[in-house]
């Protein structure tokens, strides 16, 4: 039986860039719908529930995406509440490919040193990647995370929400210029940079010479890059004493963990792979 995976997306076109990696990873057929909402879902998550018999259902996924991890966690529980009994099917959440690449971010830091009662911070740590970087550090048990944001007000919003949703304390400070972001290395151990393409957030003289730091991550994979002095191919490279990845140098890892998650949503019909449950897939496999 073919294997069917539907590609919910809350943006109004479909990603292209999941679609490929759902077929590389194991899909059939790929059945992409945009402009998706908790209001609009129903009738779509009936017809992936109500096909099948019981034995097959595994041969049916839905993965949720979308460029907003906020509609997209409520388009994930929209779809869980139509299911009941065994009328479900195996579930992913990955808006803006967050949960993928954060995962594979934190799983390559851990591999390269110590993430256990240190402390992190975010730069521009309100996006998707940045929220889903804050949960999976505290899950790999850094002590103290913090992000930064331009907007201190949304800064605080994003920590609350993201110490709601996860259980967990993350702390907010507002940082405009270099500088500003700078002086928020100071005492941490860890530092991954999540901002939006083509900004770049620190100069190589602003993390360089900072005498705490050992473990550096840029999301950013287009430049200018998001530190200053780093290459985006890095893979745990030694740069003043620091330990560095770049977003290609783990990107392959995240592709690899994308492509196993898809594979995993055919294995039953009971699969449901959020952040948590991705992040432990990643260190498994890392």
């Amino acid at each position: 039986m073919k294997k069917l995976l539907f590609q919910f997306d809350t943006d109004p076109l479909p990603s292209v860039f999941d679609t490929v990696v759902a077929y590389d990873g194991g899909a059939d057929h790929v059945i992409g719908h945009g402009g998706l909402t908790p209001e609009n879902i129903g009738p779509l998550v009936d017809g992936t529930i109500f096909t099948r018999p019981p034995r097959e259902k595994k041969n049916t996924a839905i993965f949720v995406g979308g460029s907003d991890m906020t509609e997209g966690e409520r388009l994930f529980s929209a779809i869980q509440q139509r299911f009941f009994g065994d009328f479900r099917v195996s579930i992913m959440l990955d808006s803006n490919g967050s949960n993928t690449t954060a995962a594979a971010c934190v799983a390559k830091l851990l591999s390269s040193g110590e993430i256990q009662g240190k402390n992190a911070v975010v730069l521009a740590g309100t996006g998707p990647v940045g929220r889903r970087v804050c949960c999976m550090l505290a899950k790999a048990g850094a002590r103290k995370i913090t992000l930064t944001s331009r907007d201190g007000e949304r800064g605080g919003r994003a920590a609350r929400e993201i110490s709601q949703r996860f259980g967990i304390e993350v702390g907010a400070i507002e940082a405009i210029t270099h500088e500003d972001r700078a002086s928020a290395l100071e005492g941490a151990q860890i530092l991954i940079a999540c901002g939006a393409t083509g900004v770049e957030l620190l100069k190589e003289e602003h993390w360089a010479k900072n005498p705490t730091l050992e473990l550096i991550a840029d999301a950013n994979a287009s430049p200018p890059l998001g530190l200053g002095g780093i290459d985006m191919m890095d893979r745990g490279c030694l740069r003043h004493d620091k330990k560095t990845w770049g977003a290609i140098g783990f990107g392959a890892f995240k592709l690899s963990l994308h492509k196993a998650c898809i594979l995993k949503l055919f294995e039953s019909n009971q699969e449901v792979l959020d952040a948590e449950s991705i992040f432990a897939l990643a260190q498994d496999m890392n």
